[in-house]
């Protein structure tokens, strides 16, 4: 049995931001893991290198991950 191999397919800053997009992919059934630094998580940091939040797909779904981030950033998702 093979291990799957997850990819990073964006990085956001902080915790919420990393939760909105987890719930856009997951919600267009691409499976979502939330990679964050445990220190950061610890003493609250939102900013910066260490507020990053690292948004893991399983490899063979990063190209379709990578169409639902850049139309939600272009705007795509708002309604009218």
């Amino acid at each position: 049995m093979s291990k799957q191999k997850w990819v990073v397919a964006a990085k956001v800053a902080g915790e919420l931001q990393g939760e909105l997009m987890r719930g856009l992919l997951e919600a267009q059934g691409v499976r979502v893991y939330l990679a964050v630094e445990g220190a950061a998580r610890a003493i609250g940091i939102t900013a910066g290198p260490l507020g990053e939040v690292d948004i893991m797909v399983p490899e063979e779904d990063l190209e379709e991950a990578l169409d639902i981030i850049n139309s939600y950033r272009a705007g795509e998702f708002e309604e009218p």
